[in-house]
């Protein structure tokens, strides 16, 4: 019986030995290095909000030995974070919606980060990069070249576009090749005017036959647990005669998709395009009508059972030739409702940028149609040696939107909530 509680005794000495190097191990191998505040606002308690900060302005630590929690009455609270780099570490999390006001405090430590599989992932399909979450497909990114139906001009072939792109529940929010307007691409970035070397040239109307966009080449490849994103080369080409081609443009599109906002039923996609000139000669960008982002929208939408609502105020009868911040296109989708908003960065060209929105009176009970165009009224002379940059973000959403919630994701995309840096 003694010999049995000494023995008892002892492992528990042991035990208690082990919790202390344990506990002493945590304590010197786990360090708080920041605090980074955020302070709450409408968009906090509104919506999933991305942040970000300069990770290497904060410390050069190596990223395997970094990870966020957050600081809740004295608990350490773990944090989906990701870090990114493409040559300067940046830390990105999610601002999960909490109606308490004031600051949320977040640390930036030093240690053993816990174990993670990523929520937003790619994969690769028969010559297409598809971004999931939880093997449910959200965007499709078509780097194969696509032909047109058979027995239509192959001049109406494209590779490098988006389609489909889906609502949370599944849904269809793009079209391509659409009989009226077979170079319709579903989401896709092409110019419709444009002067290169004396020649105007059509990079958006492919029939004309003097130019086109085609997938160049993958930069990156990401998928994590706070997004999925990937960048890719796309070549504006000119055709000359003979058969002869060249590259007049370059644009690095650079994708990003934060996992969902289940609370609001929605995602944020977020679409940066890089432009910069293929050669030493100027490119200039038109006024035309049409340019730059564009979505040929679902081929369930009409003129009435489909909605348009910008941030001035204007529908579909009276939007285009408008100018907004953003645009939301929302309508029926079989049993059930979405859509998505359309919002513009304030640092972009021509802001806030002109609306080409297809009017009711188009063919086929007015087909839905929407394009963020700055060159709509104006000129843009890209220079050589100089990059330019467009910035959008999407709300893509299952349900209806509504003015008042457009405006507070428009504000979390213009003017994210502050993240102040205590360095420790």
């Amino acid at each position: 019986m003694q010999n049995n509680f000494s023995f008892r005794f002892k492992s528990l000495k042991s035990f208690l030995l082990i919790g202390a190097i344990v506990f002493s191990f945590t304590r010197v191998y786990s360090q708080k290095i920041a605090e980074l505040k955020v302070a709450a606002d409408a968009q906090t308690g509104t919506f999933v909000v991305p942040v970000s900060v300069d990770l290497d302005a904060i410390s050069l630590v190596h990223t395997d030995s970094l990870y966020v929690v957050e600081l809740v009455r004295g608990q350490s609270l773990p944090v989906n974070y990701q870090i990114e780099n493409h040559g300067r570490r940046m830390l990105y999390w999610l601002v999960q919606p909490n109606q308490n006001t004031g600051t949320r405090i977040f640390a930036l430590m030093k240690g053993v980060p816990p174990t993670s599989t990523p929520v937003v992932e790619l994969s690769n399909d028969a010559g297409a990069l598809v971004i999931s979450t939880h093997q449910q497909p959200l965007l499709q990114y078509n780097y194969k070249m696509h032909y047109p139906p058979q027995g239509v001009d192959t001049v109406f072939k494209r590779s490098g576009y988006i389609h489909p792109l889906y609502t949370p529940h599944g849904q269809t929010l793009t079209r391509i090749n659409a009989p009226d307007h077979y170079h319709h691409y579903g989401l896709w970035n092409p110019w419709t005017k444009v002067l290169f070397e004396g020649k105007t040239v059509d990079f958006w109307n492919l029939m004309d036959k003097k130019g086109t966009v085609r997938f160049g080449d993958f930069i990156s490849t990401t998928d994590g647990s706070v997004f999925g994103s990937y960048q890719v080369l796309h070549k504006h080409i000119v055709f000359g005669e003979n058969g002869t081609e060249k590259v007049a443009m370059n644009e690095l599109q650079s994708i990003k998709i934060y996992r969902p906002d289940s609370l609001n039923n929605c995602y944020l996609l977020d679409i940066t395009v890089r432009l910069n000139c293929a050669s030493p000669s100027p490119v200039t960008l038109e006024e035309y009508r049409y340019g730059g982002l564009g979505w040929r929208a679902t081929a369930q939408w009409n003129k009435h059972n489909s909605e348009i609502l910008t941030s001035a105020g204007k529908t579909r009868k009276d939007a285009d030739n408008s100018r907004g911040r953003w645009a939301i296109v929302q309508g029926s989708l079989g049993q059930d409702y979405g859509g998505a908003i359309m919002m513009s960065y304030p640092s972009n060209y021509n802001y806030p940028e002109p609306l080409r929105i297809w009017p009711e009176s188009i063919a086929n009970e007015g087909d839905v149609f929407a394009n963020f165009s700055p060159t709509k009224d104006r000129d843009w002379v890209l220079h050589p040696g100089t990059d330019y940059v467009l910035k959008y973000r999407f709300l893509v959403f299952n349900g209806k939107f509504d003015a008042q919630r457009a405006e507070a994701a428009w504000q979390g995309f213009a003017y994210p909530p502050k993240v102040t840096v205590k360095v420790l």
